[in-house]
């Protein structure tokens, strides 16, 4: 079958078989692993993956892709699941680790939709933009460093792996790829008392990140609260610590 790629769903087919061959290296799958990959595409992981593990399920939303799946596949060694990943309830399936080349176009929300159960994660490992990856692993004071890295880094930890070109895909993408690595904490180093009130807080200081915290948090924060947190009100959001974030959130609570 030549399947032609759909721009609604976000297709680009990982084709490079050098980088396949390190991602299926660095996901390290055991034969008894529980693993879920998402959109699977024409399967560039799937057939490696499943020359290691017993059993795989897939989360794929193309019906066409689907009916490929399961002329390729003995339905013994593959459960596939048809469902938008955005809506799937990926703890009905226990413990597991998660893989896919995830489609860029929803790649943030579906690590949001995933970290609403990350207990029940072990791992996960990832195709993203590049620029989501640099944005995920940013430090403190850095341009790339955002909501995006708070939020993730709150709960995850996370590994740059590798840089992905444009050419390892069909069609190629306009942007570098990039494989990531994401692993939730075990035990939180700090813990947010309310999770809705630390969220509001990065959103607001971050809304308008050349502003200073006085201001991005105005109306949440008094100069009092940031005298008793030790924390300059001066200062831009892209200078907090993940922990001070979590100091504010708890003050509020």
């Amino acid at each position: 079958m030549r399947h032609v790629p759909k721009k609604r769903f976000g297709q680009n087919f990982l084709q490079d078989a050098d980088i396949i061959r390190s991602c299926i290296a660095a996901i390290h799958p055991q034969s008894d692993d529980a693993m879920v990959e998402i959109g699977p595409g024409l399967g560039a992981l799937t057939q490696p993956l499943l020359q290691t593990l017993n059993h795989l399920h897939v989360v794929e939303l193309d019906r066409d892709i689907i009916s490929w799946m399961q002329r390729h596949y003995p339905a013994d060694k593959l459960t596939i699941h048809n469902s938008d990943a955005l809506k799937f309830n990926f703890a009905e399936l226990g413990k597991i680790r998660v893989v896919g080349n995830l489609p860029y176009n929803i790649s943030t929300p579906l690590l949001f939709h995933l970290l609403q159960g990350a207990k029940n994660i072990i791992d996960m490992h990832f195709m993203l933009q590049k620029e989501v990856v640099e944005r995920m692993v940013a430090v403190p004071s850095t341009a790339a460093y955002g909501r995006l890295s708070v939020m993730l880094q709150y709960r995850l930890h996370m590994e740059y792996l590798l840089t992905v070109p444009p050419e390892s895909f069909d069609p190629a993408p306009k942007v570098e790829s990039a494989f990531v690595r994401l692993v939730p904490h075990a035990i939180l180093a700090d813990v947010a008392g309310d999770e809705a009130i630390f969220a509001k807080v990065v959103t607001a200081a971050f809304g308008q990140r050349r502003k200073t915290l006085r201001n991005t948090l105005k109306g949440l924060l008094d100069d009092a609260g940031f005298k008793s947190l030790d924390i300059d009100p001066q200062l831009r959001a892209e200078n907090l610590q993940v922990s001070q974030f979590i100091a504010i959130a708890n003050h509020l609570a």
